[in-house]
């Protein structure tokens, strides 16, 4: 064993056989003398339990590949694309939704040069961040005003913190929901200062629970739309019409917190019927929350919008300062709401929306498609079919409402269908899919027809792993 060890070569050695290839000479020569070091402790360990037996096996001709392979897993980046054949449309684990390429563009330029982020082009003077988009928000849902923080947790945060901070807010038992990551409305509200009223039952609220709780210590009436769950069955809540009635009556604003909201009418979709933004606006909601990485199509924001008066008061609020959107938020929402403004342009353009509005005909093409190139590729590696599925929209959004599907299901001959699928979140781009009836399936909707050929490369990365 001891001349085992003498035989591996040393760090420097290997370290400067590494460096003079130029597809790691972008890597600082101190993290990948790291990466040798750690491929070094690997061979140790290999000797140690009898795996290597003769010095030959230790040579640094014959270590290179695999020192090179071990280093190129090491130094990619922690945080990367991946491919999404799950056919979960606003994958929350997977960063939700992809930016339509305006979008994209937009970031790019908003990274790589100055910009009138904060600087009134007009008067050479500073100007407002919100400048940019207030106006387009208005122009699409029909608002006074509008302003944009990081996330929608944080929109319902702040408006609560300048509109009921240390008064009352009644809201009914059955929309005190769970936001996601344990954030609940509850503790949303609590950090906001403002005091919950809990009125009506689990499944049925009416009016008078309302009045019989507004005193001269309430702030504001709160409407939280379950876009992540849905009670059915013996359930009744008050409409959004009725709400601004009451709070007409005793002179409160009527709050609405859309969760995942949406300027798209998706009813010829059949997965149920969503308000829009503008619906909600329309009937006279006073404020308005909503996200913007959902089924909006757009980068993560909290959007908040409505009656002039109210969205100015939250404008002054210190905390709208920690909560403020970043540039490349910002050049993402522009670009995304400039599509909005042309409804059929966005279907088209916003990746989100293409992927919901996907026909079924076209979706069993594309399948066909991948699963003869699967075929051609791998021949008796893999038994592959065209079989009928379900996607979801995710994100929280339209829960339990499937959009009908053709799954690609591939099952290996080799290993099980649990082990190609483990073995395959460790490829270049990582590739996940979903197990149903035995196969590891993939789902066109969410998969490009350029990202076809990278689903193509996973699998032979996989299988070409698994069978060694």
């Amino acid at each position: 064993m001891s001349i085992l060890f003498r035989a591996l070569p040393s760090v420097d050695k290997v370290l400067d056989a590494l460096t003079a290839s130029s597809e790691f000479s972008h890597i600082p020569r101190s993290i990948v003398r790291e990466h040798v070091n750690g491929f070094l402790d690997v061979c140790r360990e290999e000797i140690r339990a009898g795996v290597v037996t003769e010095p030959e096996q230790l040579g640094l001709e014959v270590l290179i590949p695999r020192m090179q392979a071990y280093v190129r897993a090491q130094a990619r980046p922690h945080f990367r694309r991946v491919l999404n054949g799950t056919g979960v449309v606003v994958h929350t684990n997977l960063g939700r939704s992809l930016l339509a390429d305006s979008a994209v563009e937009a970031v790019k330029e908003a990274c790589a040069h100055y910009s009138n982020l904060e600087f009134d082009l007009a008067t050479g003077e500073r100007g407002s961040r919100y400048s940019h988009v207030e106006e387009l928000l208005c122009q699409v849902c029909g608002a006074e005003a509008g302003l944009v923080v990081n996330n929608n947790a944080a929109a319902v945060m702040i408006v609560l913190d300048t509109l009921c901070k240390d008064k009352e807010v009644p809201v009914s038992r059955g929309q005190l929901v769970e936001i996601g990551g344990s954030f609940r409305i509850p503790e949303v509200m609590e950090k906001s200062g403002a005091t919950l009223r809990e009125v009506g039952a689990t499944n049925r609220t009416h009016v008078k629970d309302y009045e019989q709780v507004i005193t001269e210590e309430t702030g504001a009436l709160l409407r939280v739309h379950t876009s992540n769950y849905r009670i059915v069955g013996f359930h009744k809540e008050v409409s959004l019409e009725d709400m601004v009635a009451l709070g007409k009556k005793y002179d409160l604003p009527v709050i609405e917190d859309l969760g995942s909201g949406s300027f798209t009418d998706f009813s010829a979709l059949r997965i149920g019927e969503e308000p829009t933004v503008q619906q909600v606006v329309g009937a006279g909601a006073d404020v308005v929350t909503f996200s913007g990485d959902k089924v909006l199509g757009g980068p993560q924001a909290g959007i908040i919008v409505g009656k002039k008066k109210y969205i100015d008061m939250i404008k002054r609020n210190p905390m709208n300062r920690a909560l403020r959107i970043d540039k490349m938020t910002l050049a993402a929402l522009e670009a995304t709401l400039r599509l909005y403004r042309e409804p059929e342009l966005a279907r088209e353009q916003i990746p989100t929306l293409s992927m919901m509005f996907a026909e079924l005909p076209k979706l069993k093409q594309r399948a066909r498609r991948l699963a003869n190139r699967i075929k051609k590729t791998f021949g008796d590696q893999v038994a592959v079919s065209v079989v009928d599925g379900n996607s979801r929209v995710g994100g929280g959004s339209f829960p339990e409402r499937d959009l009908p599907t053709a799954l690609v299901a591939i099952v290996p001959t080799v290993v099980s269908e649990t082990v190609l699928k483990k073995a395959l979140l460790d490829t270049t781009p990582p590739l996940v899919g979903r197990i149903e009836q035995q196969a590891f399936c993939l789902d066109p909707r969410t998969l490009t027809d350029k990202e076809f050929s990278l689903v193509i490369e996973a699998l032979q990365q996989a299988l070409q792993a698994v069978s060694q």
